[in-house]
Parts: C-alpha cells; structure tokens; sequence
C-alpha cells in the first residue's frame, strides 16, 4: 500500500496517474482536503483504495497496523503571498513531522515535497549539499516552513529507510487550473494571450537585470514524476534533500515567446510593476545545481522549456484536459 498526500493539487494528481500507469491502481490510500470541490477534476476517473481527509490522516496513520510500503508527502499550503505563519507551521513544518516520526517508527520509506523557496534570494546558492542548507535564509513563510523541517528532518537521529526531499523549482504543467494566483507563469501567459492577445510580464526593479530577463529553473512536471519514480524504484541510492530542477535558468521573456508559438501567435509583450506585496521578496534568478541527482545514478535528459511549453500549450491548456 502506497499513501500520498496532496492528491487533489497539481503535482499529487499527476502522480496519482502517474502511479496508476505503473501499476499502483487499488493500492494508493490517498490524503488531502476534500472538501474543495474546485479541485475534483483533477482526481476524476483515477484508481484509488482509499480517499481520506487530512484531517484524519495522522491519527490513523500513527494507529494503523496496515502495512505501508512507501508515503508520498505531497501535500503542503503553498500560497508563497499568505503571511500567517501559525498556518504553515501547523499544515507544513508540523503536520509532516508526525509523518515523518511514523515513517521512521515502523521503517516506512518517505518521499517528501520541499521547495526551492528555501534558497531565498540565491545569494547562498543553489545547492542541495545538506551541510549548506542550514544558512538558507527564505524570503516568506512558506519557505520558511519547508526550510524548517528539512532543517530539522536532517538534525533527526531515527530516520525513515529510505527518505527523499524533493527541492521543487518552478515546476509547470497540467492540472493546475485550480491554483490561480499561484499557476505557473506559462499558465497566466497561455490565459493572458488567449483572452488579450499579449502578455503583460513584470518589470524588473534590479539594477543590472532587463525587463523580462528575470529567471527561473523551469521543470515539467513530466519530469518531476520521472524522478519520483525512480527514488521509488531505486531505494537502495543515498537518501537525503535533492533539487528537482533542470540545472538550466530560463527567461520569462524566453517562456513568453514559447507560449506565443505554441498558440500560433504573433508576440505581443509588454510590462508592468511587480505587485507591492511580492516584490520585495520577489526571486531574479533560480537554478538547481544538478550534480547531486545525477551521481544518484538519475541520467535521463530533461524536457527542453520549448517542447515542455509546446505540449503544456497543445495537449492540455488549449483542449482543458487534465492528466
């Protein structure tokens, strides 16, 4: 039995498919809060054993005699623009520390979602060396509470198995229809562009840094999936936090143009001030240093922002489908 949490959100509905196409159809208790309806198409038609409300899930993990083969962590609160600290200590810092004793109880392997919002401004860097991550300093509580339970995941004497934490850089595809503010950027641009015919991006406010040239290590969830996989299939690889992103910083300007050849349009972008609330904690430049993963014995090529902004576009976003 397979438990993943966050199944109704962007990246645990695609692992659920994901699962189901490996093999995992009757076998998956799934967790999350369902009660928000909005998100139920991201779940139609997928094979599950069990759906349960985060809000049992801990005291009948922590009671169950069930064997449990592997727990996905999936589910986090992610509104990097939400300020109420006492809500993501309780849902993400909290919450995933009673998983994690669990797991580590009754020897259950763990794969687990952290963020690239722990790297702050990246003027620490992008390493995911676990003797650096101490000194992260993030920009708002949301990486604040993923900072802080790698942090302390870390510091543990019992360890799950087997355990992963998953460094997400700025990860895009389907099912992300329900995420509005907080969609990808290739999202909004797709929408923008429909609806308008051109795309607003945000100015940039640093010196030495175009309108449009501000960056991000832009992964497919596609790949994301891939790698998820592979920890789970090879548990025997060094466990610890690693970056799941490409290696490789792209442009907004770049993803814009993309998303305008996808639809078949001419370009058309123009730019507009950085919203208040986020700009002074607004990230210029992420890219995940790599090296890691790969000497994990991970060496598949990754999807190139053209072809993943290209099917993104055409497969999913101009037909509404879900994956």
């Amino acid at each position: 039995m397979v438990i993943l949490t966050g199944v109704s959100g962007f990246i645990g509905s695609c692992l659920l498919t994901a699962l189901n196409q490996h093999g995992y159809e009757r076998e998956v208790v799934v967790v999350d809060d369902f009660y928000k309806l909005y998100k139920d198409k991201n779940t139609d038609g997928k094979a599950v054993r069990e759906w349960m409300h985060r809000d049992i899930f801990l005291d009948w993990f922590e009671k169950t005699t069930q064997k449990v083969d592997f727990v996905l962590h999936i589910g986090a609160r992610t509104d990097t623009a939400l300020l109420d600290t006492d809500i993501f200590n309780h849902l993400n810092l909290h919450y995933s520390q009673r998983i994690w004793k669990v797991c580590s109880r009754r020897g259950i392997p763990l794969i687990y979602a952290s963020s690239a919002a722990t790297y702050g401004d990246g003027s620490k860097g992008f390493s995911d060396d676990h003797q650096l991550l101490p000194d992260l300093k993030p920009l708002n509580p949301y990486g604040e509470s993923k900072h802080h339970f790698d942090v302390w995941a870390l510091e543990q004497e019992e360890k799950p198995p087997f355990w992963i934490g998953c460094k997400f850089f700025n990860v895009y595809g389907p099912n992300e229809y329900h995420k509005a503010r907080m969609a990808s950027v290739i999202f909004h641009t797709y929408h923008q562009i429909k609806n308008s015919g051109g795309m607003k991006l945000f100015r940039s406010h640093k010196p030495g840094i175009a309108d449009g040239h501000q960056s991000r290590d832009f992964i497919y969830v596609m790949d994301v999936l891939d790698i998820i996989l592979y920890f789970m299939r090879n548990t025997d690889k060094p466990s610890g936090i690693y970056n799941f992103g490409t290696g490789q910083a792209r442009t907004f300007l770049d993803l814009a143009k993309n998303t305008f050849a996808a639809m078949g349009i001419k370009e058309n972008i123009s730019y507009i001030d950085t919203p208040e609330d986020i700009r002074d904690t607004y990230q210029y430049f992420t890219q995940a240093e790599m090296q890691k993963l790969r000497s994990a014995g991970y060496d598949k090529d990754f999807t190139s922002l053209e072809d993943g902004v290209n099917e993104y576009v055409t497969r999913y976003l101009t037909k509404s489908n879900y994956y």
